[in-house]
């Protein structure tokens, strides 16, 4: 019996891809890692640099000052990943994790699909109406940006929380509606759009003025502030509905085709489709959201002390979020944290197991802006069966996708749907 965990500290780069130059030049010499030590006094990460930490930033950028507290461990297996999908984006970096070959959507502002997306939920029997910030909220043709509400409880418009044009947001107040027929709504438009993802999500406790009441419009992109609207606050659900998706092709489904289940924490359990959830007890597999590092990494270790045999992944978001404040202290207080769990997380691992730890992109808090930075990723494996005495290098691998094929090797399963696996070097 044998377990493969994932973690991935969400955010947590180790130097900027060398396409950033031509398609991302704000995210020119991003480095999240790097920087935080060298802001950071005294800064450690005892288990990481134990793990290959050191090995995997000078591997991927090989004149890169390392501090001293971060010197090269003399037996590890590492690596690190290039971005395969576009941009720098967790949906996107969670599904490349999982085995799918990035396809990139279109770009734009929602106004143009809106009239299309009002018959087809009309066509349902839906209610909709076009609203564009008017106290009133008074019909208009959709001639200029604005959003659609729907049943009186639901909007459709862009999101503006990210890069502009690349996600669709449904956002529902759930006292009014159930989560299951906001979804069925999102997946309505998502059949008529080819944007990156379409966000379905929703939240109890708020009502239809708490949503117009954040409303915002920035020059052809109109949508509700979710923040602002208090969707986070009670009760939150929500699905990410991302362009070229297969679910089918990916680990999870993979596994489970298998017989082998799987265990999804944190944000992972928001992103990533578990196919485990509609087989009753046939595989025990669950899907346990939330965003505390200490309690997310504590349900992991729960996890292994249930689990004797199957796959868990677990997303550490907070380091993300001290990346997007820009704040370095923050952020190192949270990989601090998630450092010494990590050993506690070693310490009930068995001959059998391997976990690797890695991101899905890098969020340098020290860059000048708060948005994602495009950064390739470490690698850095435990093995209960790796070799002590030398340092193993796994190479720069050419897609997140890698460590997805490695653990459907793992299990002797059929691989995903991209991706090399690098199990034979571990």
């Amino acid at each position: 019996m044998k377990r493969f965990l994932l973690v991935v500290l969400d955010g947590f780069g180790i130097g900027a891809m060398d396409d950033v130059s031509a398609i991302r030049p704000d995210d020119i010499g991003a480095n999240t890692a790097l920087h935080i030590y060298n802001t950071l006094p005294n800064f450690k990460l005892p288990t990481l640099a134990s793990l290959g930490l050191g090995n995997a930033m000078l591997a991927s950028e090989p004149s890169t000052p390392l501090p001293a507290a971060l010197s090269p461990a003399k037996s590890c297996c590492y690596g690190f990943h290039n971005l395969a999908h576009f941009g720098a984006d967790t949906f996107w970096g969670h599904q490349e994790f999982m085995g799918t070959k990035p396809k990139k959507g279109e770009t734009g502002p929602i106004l143009p699909k809106l009239p299309e997306i009002r018959s087809a939920l009309e066509a349902k029997g839906h209610k909709v109406r076009f609203y564009s910030g008017d106290a009133g909220g008074a019909e208009r043709e959709m001639l200029q940006p604005g959003i659609l509400i729907v049943d009186e409880c639901v909007t459709v418009g862009d999101n503006l929380e990210t890069d502009l044009g690349n996600n669709y947001n449904v956002t529902a107040a759930l006292d009014l509606l159930p989560f299951e027929e906001v979804r069925k709504i999102g997946k309505i438009v998502r059949s008529l759009v080819k944007t990156s993802r379409v966000i379905v999500f929703g939240g109890h406790g708020l009502g239809l003025n708490e949503l117009l009441s954040a409303y915002e419009c920035k020059t052809d992109y109109a949508g509700v502030n979710a923040p602002r609207s208090g969707v986070y606050r009670q009760g939150y659900e929500v699905i990410h509905l991302g362009y070229g998706v297969n679910t089918e092709v990916q680990l999870p489904a993979v596994l489970a085709r298998a017989g082998i289940p799987t265990i999804l924490i944190g944000k992972a359990a928001d992103i990533i489709e578990n196919p485990c959830l509609s087989m009753g007890e046939a595989l025990q597999g669950k899907s346990i959201s939330g965003v505390d590092t200490g309690e997310v990494l504590s349900e992991t270790i729960h996890a292994l002390n249930s689990l004797e045999h199957g796959f868990i992944c677990v997303n550490v978001q907070e380091t993300d979020l001290a990346g997007h404040r820009e704040d370095t202290r923050l952020y190192g207080e949270v990989l601090s944290l998630a450092d010494s769990r990590i050993k506690d997380i070693i310490e009930k691992l068995g001959t059998d197991d391997v976990m690797v730890i890695s991101g899905d992109h890098g969020n340098d808090p020290t860059i000048g802006h708060s948005r994602h930075t495009r950064e390739k990723t470490p690698i850095l494996v435990w093995s209960g069966k790796a070799a002590a005495k030398n340092s193993v290098f796994l190479g720069g691998r050419a897609s997140l996708a890698d460590t997805g094929a490695t653990a459907a090797a793992f299990f002797d399963a059929l691989p995903p749907e991209s991706g090399l696996s690098y199990l034979g070097n571990i």
